[in-house]
């Protein structure tokens, strides 16, 4: 990789895949994706996105990740907010390397984990033949 690849990018806005009628900003999560031996490792970041609004589903081998950021009502008057409301929103490829009958997600403190376990290979085996 090279250090252009490795550059944190802005938040940037979400291709949400045809024409929207809502008038509300949808933003990409940042992502880190691991890989080990047993699985790979998508980490979301979603600041102010509770499990409730939260859709994490696998169509046709498309993991998408959306959210919501519920806007909560702070006492007092706002002096500096960074956070934007809006959704979330993120597409991924899933290889056909991965188990997706036991894929599990996690969310805590604003941060989404998901669980990609990789599916075991088929065993060689010895095939018994009866007689008859």
């Amino acid at each position: 990789m090279t250090a252009q690849e490795l550059k944190v990018q802005d938040k940037k806005a979400a291709q949400p895949g045809g024409e929207t009628t809502k008038n509300e900003a949808c933003f990409a999560p940042r992502v880190d994706i691991y890989e080990t031996e047993r699985e790979v490792t998508v980490v979301a970041e979603m600041p102010g996105v509770t499990v409730g609004g939260l859709d994490l589903s696998l169509e046709d081998n498309i993991l998408t990740i959306k959210g919501r950021r519920v806007v909560q009502e702070q006492p007092g008057r706002i002096i500096l907010a960074e956070y934007e409301n809006g959704n979330y929103l993120r597409r991924f490829t899933v290889a056909e390397t991965i188990d997706q009958e036991n894929i599990g997600a996690a969310l805590a403190d604003g941060v989404l984990t998901v669980h990609l376990p990789k599916a075991i290979p088929a065993q060689p085996r010895k095939i018994a033949v009866k007689l008859g």
